[in-house]
This record gives structure tokens, C-alpha cells and sequence, in this order.
């Protein structure tokens, strides 16, 4: 079981708080693997309001007690890293200039938050090609913050739209030079990231989320087959930690139970992969077990199953009934509310609450 990397927006001025020590730990278990929230590599890849990040000395040593609590309790624990790319706001960029993307085009489907609400996603400045090994030094330098904090390694995220994401997805990289164009041009300059970072703290402290099939922010792509499988089959060599792959049946923050996998599937890419492969995208604990006894995958993410019940690998193991999650908590700065305040299972049997039996509706939203 992984717990794997959730957004909650409880930073401050982008550094972590000590209430995050109780959050993770409380969810810590020994010899399993936690991902941190996604934590923003450079000023400038911020997208979201109360962000944490790993750019800055105070920053790093605000992370340190988080770690050694969690590791205290005999985790491991990965950070992610994150740039949001074109999926921001001048709100969030230095000297108030327009975010960055493969290329100059907006997301049309969605909004932006802010300070004073929500507002539409600008138009991406187009990265001039002379920019990205300052991207590939940013990602380099965060990882190498991540292991200084203390983290046992880091997990690129590559995932829902994001910078990473936008490279990879002809919807959004309308590039004409070599990183742009065909399925090799548009996974060089994440290939370029993911060997950077595992050249700086080794290939076996570095993992990689994608999402083949999400379609967040405005990011498809016309044959995610065809371009993850080219995509996996160069991290092979690599030796990586994991892969870790969202399955179709999540579109951005909405899950599709329904979904048929007849249709779109990640199978076709574990076959492509060789190495270890985290599966996530509304698990249940005998779905989980499915897809592990199936080849389908090596470990399983449960993530908001997780986030209101602290004490999931207890649950599951004794068949017990589970909180359900509050979604109107997710995200809100309260350092309890929806962040600390899920009750352990001796709490709900002691004061009587009735938790919900049934995992799969618990995916309610």
C-alpha cells in the first residue's frame, strides 16, 4: 500500500507546518511508502495557493521534522516534485509575468484560483529553447533539497497536466522544434528532467507519476498508447524506483466507477514497463489485491480512502468500516478540519459513530 501524493494547501508563504508532522504520521506505517502533497521546485512553479516548497534553506529545514517523524514510525517516505507549468497565474510568478508552457496556448476548460477567487487560466509564454536546462537544474536542485530534508528519495510529477504533462500531450505542445511534434521530440524534455534528477540522487531514489489517460487542464493526446508506451520503454534502463500510473477511470478530480476498461487501459503499458509499478484511481482494498495477484501491478495507491482514515492498513485488515472523506475539507488552511481530525477506529467505536461499510461508495464526489 502506498499513500500517495494529495494536495491539501495547508503551506504558508510556501513553507510546511508543523501540523503536517501529525498528518503524516498519523498516517505513517512501518515499511510502507508515503508521498508527499506535490511541492513546487522554483518560484515560478507554483499554480495553487498554500503550496509548500523545496527551493529555499527555510524551506528545507521546515521539512526535516516532518521527515523524521514520519520515518520514526518506519516509513518510506518520497517528496514530489511539481511545477505547474502553464496551469498557474501571474498572482503566483515572479514579478507578476505570465506562466510557462511548451507553448503559447491557455486552458479553456477550468479556472484558476486566487486571492480574490477564481479567474481564467492566462496564456502560457512559450519556453524559448535556451530555457530548459535551467528547468532540468531547478528539477536537480529540489531533488537534492528533498535528500538534504531528509527524504529517502523523490517522485517526478508528470502527471494531470502539469508542466511535464503539457510536454508530453499533443493538445497542449504545439512546439515545431525538437521538442515538439512527434512522440520522441515531445518526451525529450521530461526524459531530460527524469534522467536528471535520478543522475543526482540515483535512479533508486527516483520515482515518476503519469496519467496516460487524464485529460486534466486540457491535456489529451490523440494515441496515449503509443506515446506512453515509447515513453516507459526509455525509462527501462533507468532502473527507477517505480512508475507510478493513474488508471483512465480518473478524470482530473472526478471518478468514474463505470469506467470501461475495454476502452482505454493501462495494461497495455505494464507490459511496457519492466520494473516496480504503483497503480492508482479509486482502488478498494479487493480491487487492490486484484490488480496485484493480476500482474497489473506491483504496489497500490489509495489516496482519498487514506486521507480520512489514518489507520487504513488497519481497516483493511480487519475488514472494518471506513470514515468517508469530507471534499469540502480538501483544501481549506485549517491546520485540523479535514487534516488531522479523522478519527482512528478506537475513536469511532469508543464514541459510537457509524462509518461507512460499503469502500466503493465512498467515492461519493
Amino acid at each position: 500500500m502506498v499513500y500517495p501524493p494529495l494536495t491539501r494547501s495547508r503551506g504558508i508563504d510556501t513553507i510546511p507546518q508543523p501540523a503536517a508532522v501529525k498528518y503524516y504520521t498519523q498516517r505513517a506505517t512501518p515499511g510502507g511508502l508515503m508521498i508527499t502533497e506535490g511541492t513546487s521546485t522554483a518560484p515560478r512553479a507554483q499554480g495553487y495557493p498554500h503550496i509548500p516548497g523545496i527551493f529555499t534553506e527555510e524551506q528545507v529545514e521546515a521539512w526535516k521534522p516532518i521527515v523524521n517523524a514520519v520515518k520514526d514510525k518506519g516509513s518510506v517516505f518520497f517528496m514530489q516534485l511539481w511545477h505547474t507549468g502553464r496551469a498557474s497565474h501571474q498572482e503566483y510568478q515572479p514579478n507578476g509575468e505570465a506562466p510557462i508552457g511548451p507553448s503559447a496556448n491557455r486552458i479553456k476548460n477550468g479556472q484558476v484560483f486566487i486571492s480574490s477567487g477564481l479567474a481564467d487560466y492566462p496564456t502560457a509564454r512559450a519556453l524559448d529553447k535556451a530555457e530548459l536546462p535551467g528547468i532540468v537544474n531547478e528539477y536537480r536542485t529540489a531533488a537534492r533539497n528533498a535528500l538534504r530534508a531528509g527524504f529517502d528519495g523523490v517522485e517526478v510529477h508528470g502527471a494531470n497536466g502539469y508542466l511535464i504533462d503539457q510536454f508530453l500531450k499533443d493538445s497542449v505542445n504545439e512546439r515545431t522544434d525538437e521538442y515538439g511534434g512527434s512522440i520522441k521530440n515531445r518526451c525529450r524534455f521530461p526524459l531530460e528532467i527524469i534522467r536528471a534528477v535520478a543522475d543526482e540522487v540515483g535512479a533508486d531514489r527516483t520515482g515518476v507519476r503519469f496519467t496516460p489517460f487524464g485529460g486534466f487542464l486540457d491535456a489529451n493526446d490523440a494515441d496515449p498508447i503509443r506515446l506512453y508506451t515509447y515513453l516507459l520503454e526509455q525509462l527501462n534502463d533507468l532502473g527507477l524506483a517505480y512508475v507510478h500510473l493513474v488508471e483512465p477511470r480518473i478524470q482530473g478530480h472526478t471518478i468514474n466507477l463505470d469506467h470501461d476498461e475495454s476502452k482505454t487501459s493501462n495494461a497495455p503499458l505494464r507490459k511496457a514497463y519492466k520494473g516496480s509499478m504503483i497503480a492508482a484511481g479509486g482502488y478498494t482494498f479487493p480491487a487492490g489485491n486484484e490488480a496485484i495477484e493480476s500482474g497489473h501491478a506491483d504496489l497500490i495507491a489509495f489516496g482519498r480512502l487514506w486521507l480520512s482514515n489514518p489507520d487504513l492498513p488497519k481497516r483493511f485488515g480487519l475488514g472494518a468500516p471506513l470514515n468517508k472523506y469530507d471534499r469540502a475539507s480538501f483544501y481549506i488552511q485549517d491546520q485540523v478540519k479535514g487534516y488531522t481530525d479523522y478519527p482512528f477506529l478506537e475513536e469511532v467505536e469508543t464514541n459510537g459513530k457509524q462509518p461507512q461499510h460499503n469502500p466503493t461508495a465512498l467515492y461519493h464526489d
